[in-house]
Protein backbone atom coordinates (compact mmCIF):
# COMPACT_ATOMS: atom_id res chain seq x y z
CA UNK A 1 0.00 0.00 0.00
CA UNK A 2 1.04 3.80 -0.68
CA UNK A 3 -0.41 5.99 1.69
CA UNK A 4 0.43 10.00 1.41
CA UNK A 5 -0.57 13.21 2.05
CA UNK A 6 -2.46 15.20 -1.02
CA UNK A 7 -3.78 19.22 -1.07
CA UNK A 8 -7.43 18.93 -2.61
CA UNK A 9 -7.93 22.30 -4.18
CA UNK A 10 -11.62 23.85 -3.56
CA UNK A 11 -13.53 26.97 -3.96
CA UNK A 12 -12.70 28.02 -0.50
CA UNK A 13 -9.20 27.02 -0.04
CA UNK A 14 -6.83 23.92 0.05
CA UNK A 15 -7.94 20.56 1.76
CA UNK A 16 -5.32 18.69 3.31
CA UNK A 17 -5.70 14.55 3.05
CA UNK A 18 -4.90 11.42 3.01
CA UNK A 19 -5.04 9.05 -0.04
CA UNK A 20 -4.11 5.61 0.38
CA UNK A 21 -3.93 2.79 -3.05
CA UNK A 22 -3.04 0.01 -3.04
CA UNK A 23 -0.01 -0.96 -4.77
CA UNK A 24 -0.09 -1.98 -8.70
CA UNK A 25 -1.64 0.40 -11.43
CA UNK A 26 -5.05 -0.35 -10.81
CA UNK A 27 -7.75 1.43 -11.88
CA UNK A 28 -9.27 0.51 -8.09
CA UNK A 29 -12.69 1.99 -7.24
CA UNK A 30 -12.71 5.10 -5.26
CA UNK A 31 -13.68 5.25 -1.24
CA UNK A 32 -14.20 8.86 0.42
CA UNK A 33 -14.57 8.69 4.09
CA UNK A 34 -15.64 11.85 6.03
CA UNK A 35 -13.80 11.65 9.51
CA UNK A 36 -15.03 12.45 12.86
CA UNK A 37 -14.94 15.57 14.94
CA UNK A 38 -11.32 14.50 16.02
CA UNK A 39 -9.82 15.19 12.46
CA UNK A 40 -6.88 13.68 10.83
CA UNK A 41 -4.64 11.38 12.83
CA UNK A 42 -2.92 8.19 12.87
CA UNK A 43 -6.34 6.14 13.44
CA UNK A 44 -7.74 7.53 10.59
CA UNK A 45 -4.59 6.29 8.65
CA UNK A 46 -5.07 3.27 9.80
CA UNK A 47 -8.95 2.88 8.73
CA UNK A 48 -8.02 4.22 5.24
CA UNK A 49 -5.53 1.34 4.81
CA UNK A 50 -7.63 -0.93 5.91
CA UNK A 51 -10.09 -0.29 3.52
CA UNK A 52 -7.37 0.29 0.95
CA UNK A 53 -5.90 -3.35 1.06
CA UNK A 54 -9.42 -4.86 -0.03
CA UNK A 55 -8.45 -2.99 -3.02
CA UNK A 56 -9.83 0.53 -2.97
CA UNK A 57 -8.24 3.87 -3.37
CA UNK A 58 -9.01 5.78 -0.50
CA UNK A 59 -9.56 9.77 0.34
CA UNK A 60 -9.94 11.15 3.89
CA UNK A 61 -9.90 15.20 3.59
CA UNK A 62 -9.44 17.44 6.36
CA UNK A 63 -13.24 18.32 6.74
CA UNK A 64 -11.94 21.60 8.86
CA UNK A 65 -9.41 22.89 6.61
CA UNK A 66 -10.74 26.34 6.24
CA UNK A 67 -9.55 26.76 10.07
CA UNK A 68 -6.09 25.59 8.92
CA UNK A 69 -3.81 22.70 8.61
CA UNK A 70 -4.44 18.98 10.90
CA UNK A 71 -4.23 18.32 13.56
CA UNK A 72 -5.90 22.06 14.35
CA UNK A 73 -5.71 20.62 18.48
CA UNK A 74 -4.53 18.14 21.00
CA UNK A 75 -5.35 14.71 20.39
CA UNK A 76 -3.05 13.40 23.27
CA UNK A 77 -5.87 12.64 26.04
CA UNK A 78 -8.54 10.97 23.51
CA UNK A 79 -8.59 8.30 25.89
CA UNK A 80 -9.60 9.70 28.98
CA UNK A 81 -13.57 10.59 28.81
CA UNK A 82 -13.53 13.28 30.69
CA UNK A 83 -10.42 15.10 28.53
CA UNK A 84 -12.40 14.05 25.34
CA UNK A 85 -15.40 15.10 26.38
CA UNK A 86 -13.48 18.75 27.08
CA UNK A 87 -11.81 18.41 23.31
CA UNK A 88 -15.10 18.19 22.06
CA UNK A 89 -16.19 21.36 23.31
CA UNK A 90 -13.17 23.01 21.69
CA UNK A 91 -14.00 21.46 18.23
CA UNK A 92 -17.59 22.62 18.47
CA UNK A 93 -17.22 26.14 16.19
CA UNK A 94 -15.26 24.00 13.79
CA UNK A 95 -18.93 21.75 13.53
CA UNK A 96 -20.92 24.78 13.47
CA UNK A 97 -18.93 26.37 10.07
CA UNK A 98 -19.39 22.71 8.54
CA UNK A 99 -22.49 24.08 6.34
CA UNK A 100 -24.94 22.08 4.58
CA UNK A 101 -23.50 24.44 1.34
CA UNK A 102 -20.07 24.15 2.95
CA UNK A 103 -20.02 20.53 2.60
CA UNK A 104 -21.76 20.29 -1.05
CA UNK A 105 -19.05 22.85 -2.22
CA UNK A 106 -16.08 20.77 -0.70
CA UNK A 107 -17.39 17.39 -2.10
CA UNK A 108 -17.71 18.41 -5.53
CA UNK A 109 -14.24 18.93 -5.04
CA UNK A 110 -13.08 15.92 -3.50
CA UNK A 111 -15.02 13.97 -6.36
CA UNK A 112 -13.11 15.85 -8.54
CA UNK A 113 -10.16 15.16 -7.00
CA UNK A 114 -10.46 11.43 -7.28
CA UNK A 115 -12.12 11.32 -11.39
CA UNK A 116 -8.62 13.18 -12.20
CA UNK A 117 -6.83 10.63 -10.81
CA UNK A 118 -5.68 7.35 -13.09
CA UNK A 119 -5.32 5.11 -10.87
CA UNK A 120 -9.64 5.63 -10.22
CA UNK A 121 -11.65 3.34 -11.77
CA UNK A 122 -14.47 5.43 -13.90
CA UNK A 123 -17.80 5.61 -12.57
CA UNK A 124 -19.08 6.58 -8.96
CA UNK A 125 -17.65 6.12 -5.06
CA UNK A 126 -18.76 5.16 -2.23
CA UNK A 127 -18.57 7.12 0.45
CA UNK A 128 -17.98 6.10 4.52
CA UNK A 129 -18.62 8.53 7.67
CA UNK A 130 -17.91 8.17 11.20
CA UNK A 131 -19.75 10.34 13.78
CA UNK A 132 -20.19 13.92 12.21
CA UNK A 133 -18.56 12.29 9.29
CA UNK A 134 -21.60 10.22 8.43
CA UNK A 135 -24.08 12.97 8.81
CA UNK A 136 -22.04 15.00 6.23
CA UNK A 137 -21.58 11.89 4.26
CA UNK A 138 -25.22 11.61 4.19
CA UNK A 139 -25.67 15.39 2.49
CA UNK A 140 -22.87 14.59 0.25
CA UNK A 141 -24.93 11.39 -1.51
CA UNK A 142 -28.03 13.68 -1.19
CA UNK A 143 -26.19 16.43 -3.43
CA UNK A 144 -23.91 14.02 -5.61
CA UNK A 145 -26.61 11.05 -6.05
CA UNK A 146 -25.12 10.14 -9.52
CA UNK A 147 -21.95 10.67 -8.31
CA UNK A 148 -21.77 8.21 -5.03
CA UNK A 149 -23.17 4.70 -4.95
CA UNK A 150 -23.69 4.08 -1.68
CA UNK A 151 -23.23 5.56 1.69
CA UNK A 152 -22.16 3.60 4.80
CA UNK A 153 -22.80 5.76 8.08
CA UNK A 154 -21.04 4.69 11.46
CA UNK A 155 -22.59 5.83 14.62
CA UNK A 156 -23.43 9.74 13.28
CA UNK A 157 -25.07 12.22 14.98
CA UNK A 158 -27.80 14.92 14.35
CA UNK A 159 -29.00 12.87 11.11
CA UNK A 160 -32.75 13.95 12.12
CA UNK A 161 -33.36 17.26 13.85
CA UNK A 162 -36.19 19.45 13.88
CA UNK A 163 -34.25 22.13 10.96
CA UNK A 164 -35.64 22.90 7.79
CA UNK A 165 -32.23 21.36 6.74
CA UNK A 166 -32.30 18.24 8.62
CA UNK A 167 -30.05 15.63 6.65
CA UNK A 168 -33.34 13.29 6.41
CA UNK A 169 -35.15 14.96 4.57
CA UNK A 170 -32.78 14.94 1.56
CA UNK A 171 -33.32 11.25 0.62
CA UNK A 172 -35.27 11.56 -1.86
CA UNK A 173 -32.58 12.15 -3.97
CA UNK A 174 -30.90 9.33 -3.28
CA UNK A 175 -30.44 6.20 -5.73
CA UNK A 176 -27.85 4.28 -4.02
CA UNK A 177 -27.78 1.82 -1.14
CA UNK A 178 -27.30 3.50 2.57
CA UNK A 179 -26.23 1.74 5.60
CA UNK A 180 -26.54 3.09 9.38
CA UNK A 181 -24.48 1.60 11.79
CA UNK A 182 -26.60 3.58 15.30
CA UNK A 183 -25.27 3.51 18.50
CA UNK A 184 -26.88 2.17 21.62
CA UNK A 185 -28.65 5.08 23.69
CA UNK A 186 -26.51 7.51 21.73
CA UNK A 187 -27.95 11.17 22.81
CA UNK A 188 -27.53 12.78 19.16
CA UNK A 189 -29.60 10.46 17.32
CA UNK A 190 -32.27 8.55 19.91
CA UNK A 191 -34.25 5.55 19.54
CA UNK A 192 -37.24 8.34 17.87
CA UNK A 193 -34.79 10.24 15.75
CA UNK A 194 -33.36 6.77 14.34
CA UNK A 195 -37.62 5.61 13.64
CA UNK A 196 -37.96 8.69 12.14
CA UNK A 197 -35.16 8.41 9.67
CA UNK A 198 -36.45 5.13 8.36
CA UNK A 199 -39.87 6.06 8.06
CA UNK A 200 -38.23 8.82 5.88
CA UNK A 201 -36.31 6.05 4.17
CA UNK A 202 -39.20 4.15 3.82
CA UNK A 203 -41.43 6.16 2.19
CA UNK A 204 -38.84 7.68 -0.64
CA UNK A 205 -38.00 4.21 -1.42
CA UNK A 206 -34.47 4.21 -1.08
CA UNK A 207 -32.35 0.87 -0.55
CA UNK A 208 -31.06 0.81 2.87
CA UNK A 209 -30.33 -1.19 6.60
CA UNK A 210 -30.23 0.68 9.85
CA UNK A 211 -29.09 -1.14 12.70
CA UNK A 212 -28.49 -0.22 16.08
CA UNK A 213 -25.54 -1.94 17.75
CA UNK A 214 -26.49 -2.84 21.40
CA UNK A 215 -24.06 -1.47 24.19
CA UNK A 216 -22.24 0.46 21.78
CA UNK A 217 -21.27 4.20 22.79
CA UNK A 218 -21.25 6.78 20.14
CA UNK A 219 -17.70 6.70 18.69
CA UNK A 220 -17.78 2.83 19.21
CA UNK A 221 -15.42 2.32 16.06
CA UNK A 222 -12.48 4.54 17.13
CA UNK A 223 -9.65 2.97 18.88
CA UNK A 224 -7.89 6.08 19.77
CA UNK A 225 -10.77 7.15 22.28
CA UNK A 226 -12.53 6.45 25.03
CA UNK A 227 -15.65 5.16 23.20
CA UNK A 228 -13.92 2.43 21.73
CA UNK A 229 -15.65 -0.95 21.18
CA UNK A 230 -13.76 -3.62 19.32
CA UNK A 231 -17.07 -5.75 18.94
CA UNK A 232 -18.96 -2.97 17.44
CA UNK A 233 -15.72 -1.81 15.46
CA UNK A 234 -15.78 -5.37 14.23
CA UNK A 235 -19.04 -5.95 13.33
CA UNK A 236 -18.66 -2.05 11.13
CA UNK A 237 -16.12 -3.39 9.49
CA UNK A 238 -18.28 -6.30 8.37
CA UNK A 239 -20.93 -4.55 7.15
CA UNK A 240 -19.03 -2.01 5.55
CA UNK A 241 -17.01 -4.54 3.67
CA UNK A 242 -20.51 -5.59 2.20
CA UNK A 243 -21.75 -2.72 1.17
CA UNK A 244 -18.62 -2.22 -1.02
CA UNK A 245 -18.39 -5.26 -2.39
CA UNK A 246 -22.13 -4.97 -3.52
CA UNK A 247 -21.62 -1.70 -4.44
CA UNK A 248 -18.52 -2.70 -7.13
CA UNK A 249 -19.14 -6.16 -7.43
CA UNK A 250 -16.16 -7.27 -5.45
Amino acid sequence: MQTTTVDVKTNDGVADAYLVRPDGEGPFPAVLVFMDAFGLRPRMVEMAETIAARGYVVLVPNLFYRAGRSPLFDLSMLGDAEQRGKIFEKIGPYMAALTPEAVTRDTAAYLDFLAARDDVAAGPVAIVGYCMGGMNALRAIEAYPDRIAALGSFHAGRVVTDAADSPHLGVGSVTGELYFAHADQDHSMSADQIATLERTLDAAGVRYRSEVYEGAPHGFTMSDTAAYDEAAEKRHWAALFDLLGRTFGR
